[in-house]
């Protein structure tokens, strides 16, 4: 945990050990009624928005520049859930992309995601009313995602969730983004809660990965379609 804690240098640590136990606990424990938790944690693409095809597409237009393509199934089997720079350093590594042009790609891929946002991410009334309801029972809302802050403020204010959230972060506001869990580490000792008393919702590997690590009770998904007021009713016991 020591290394968690020391691992960034833009963020003081949240300092609670994590439990371990947590990385094993299955969605059926985790769907069982609690009434104890006082945070409720969001990943962003595929799980309020579905943006991974937005980010495939936006990712593909910066890398036609250099004569590349990513075909969808391998963006979902190797870099679904990776932050941009992460994708362009594993091609780079694989020799698929010319070195030193990382900052580049990214802008460009910056630039194709932002004017794709409101193809991806139209107002998604089911979500609107989850949030109000999990707001009314007084429970803290996070968005913490491995997009940059100012796409992840376009794509909630694209989707009508923007305003329903206490905190949001993005890969730019910490050090080691997901899977490493100072992303959850951090959100915890901003809202004032232990990982304990939260849940987190993730669908893709880095993020379930990077959750899990953070010692938080965690509820995989596959898709935006899976997370609505039934699943909450049954953790909740609304």
């Amino acid at each position: 945990m020591d290394a968690v804690r020391d691992a960034s240098e833009k963020r003081p640590k949240h300092t609670s050990q994590y439990d371990e136990g947590a990385s094993e606990r299955s969605n059926e424990e985790m769907l069982r009624p609690r009434k104890s938790y006082k945070a409720i944690l969001f990943d962003l693409d595929g799980v309020l928005v579905n943006m991974p095809d937005g980010h495939y597409e936006a990712l593909n237009r910066a890398l036609a520049l250099f004569g590349v393509k990513i075909e969808r199934e391998e963006h979902m089997r190797m870099f679904n859930g990776l932050p941009t720079r992460k994708k362009i350093e594993e091609l780079e590594k694989a020799g698929r992309l010319p070195t030193g042009l990382k900052e580049f790609i990214n802008a460009v891929k910056q630039k194709h995601t932002k004017e794709i946002i409101p193809k991806y991410c139209p107002p998604d009334y089911s979500k609107i009313i989850l949030l109000q309801h999990l707001k009314n029972r007084g429970l803290k809302l996070a968005c913490c995602t491995n997009s940059i802050r100012e796409t992840t403020h376009l794509m909630l204010k694209s989707a009508h969730l923007f305003d329903f959230f206490d905190l949001i972060i993005g890969n730019d506001e910490v050090k080691n983004p997901k899977p490493h869990p100072e992303t959850y580490l951090y959100t915890f000792e901003k809202l004032g809660v232990e990982p304990h008393e939260c849940l987190i919702i993730e669908d893709a590997p880095p993020g379930i990965a990077s959750a899990r690590a953070s010692g938080a009770f965690v509820i995989e998904v596959r898709g935006p379609e899976d997370v609505n007021l039934a699943l909450f009713e049954k953790i909740l016991n609304f």
